[in-house]
């Protein structure tokens, strides 16, 4: 006898008691498993499951009771309303890193045009978002993985923005013919003794993305030492960082010389990204 919608959500769902939102991850896993939206599980709750489906369900929430991240099960994230592409050479693009994004988008122009660098791109989750609201910005985005820059190019080819340059390099170490009105990242800032990492979703993430020695704080000082080169007279650098970590990237900041340095909050009321202005 095959299983109905509902009884099999209800079973994922008392196997999933240990995630913070075991609800959503079964309902998220079968859509998958469906091809379909959410509507479609609350709208026909009788509906029942062929064998094949049913299965390939409850493998997923197996992956899924044993810690695996929802977005890598689904080979998907959402982020600024774009669906993404994410693979295990990427970082999962989260919430308060949308934040960082509409920091940027503020100091942007809208109709003109402009250049940005985002480093670290990853699953180009930033420069993609940046392109689809800013359609006169020249974006180049750039990562040390050429796995994790294969996602990024597919993803900005499926939201069909052609004009993002893609550059295989490690932070600064590429050859640029121009300089930059803005260069923004999501360095990897997570200490390797944070005890986080051996928690949740990230135990699943590739390190590389994640962690950075100097308590975190390595890749950020390199980024920071090395942006004014890169950045036009006026140019903004922008930085996510650990929600601990705001008073020594802004000391940092200040030490090499840039001006208008503030931090912003993310959507949980932590310290979680900072800016500077290079103005000579």
């Amino acid at each position: 006898m095959m299983m109905q919608i509902e009884d099999a959500l209800k079973q994922a769902r008392q196997r999933l008691q240990h995630s913070e939102t075991p609800q959503l991850d079964a309902e998220i896993l079968l859509c998958h498993c469906l091809d379909c939206d959410r509507s479609r599980v609350y709208a026909w709750p009788e509906e029942e499951l062929p064998a094949d489906i049913d299965a390939a369900f409850f493998e997923l929430v197996e992956k899924r009771a044993a810690g695996h991240p929802v977005a890598h099960l689904i080979a998907s994230r959402e982020f600024w309303s774009l669906r993404l592409k994410v693979t295990q050479a990427t970082l999962i693009p989260r919430p308060e890193t949308e934040c960082l994004v509409e920091a940027g988008l503020a100091m942007l122009p809208a109709d003109k045009p402009c250049t940005v660098l985002d480093l670290g791109t990853g699953s180009g989750a930033i420069a993609i978002a940046i392109a689809t609201e800013r359609p006169c910005a020249h974006i180049v985005a750039t990562d040390i993985s050429a796995a994790a820059l294969a996602v990024a190019q597919y993803n900005a080819a499926r939201h069909q923005l052609h004009d993002l340059r893609f550059i295989h390099a490690d932070w600064f170490n590429f050859k640029n013919e121009t300089n930059f009105d803005m260069i923004i990242s999501n360095p990897p800032y997570i200490s390797p003794e944070d005890e986080h990492l051996q928690q949740g979703d990230v135990r699943f993430e590739a390190r590389t993305a994640l962690v950075a020695e100097e308590e975190g704080l390595a890749h950020i000082h390199t980024i920071i030492a090395n942006a004014r080169r890169y950045l036009n007279i006026g140019g903004w650098l922008l930085l996510e960082h650990g929600y601990q970590q705001a008073n020594k990237v802004q000391t940092r900041l200040k030490q090499h010389g840039f001006s208008q340095v503030k931090t912003g909050m993310d959507l949980s009321g932590h310290e979680r990204y900072s800016i500077g202005q290079y103005q000579t």
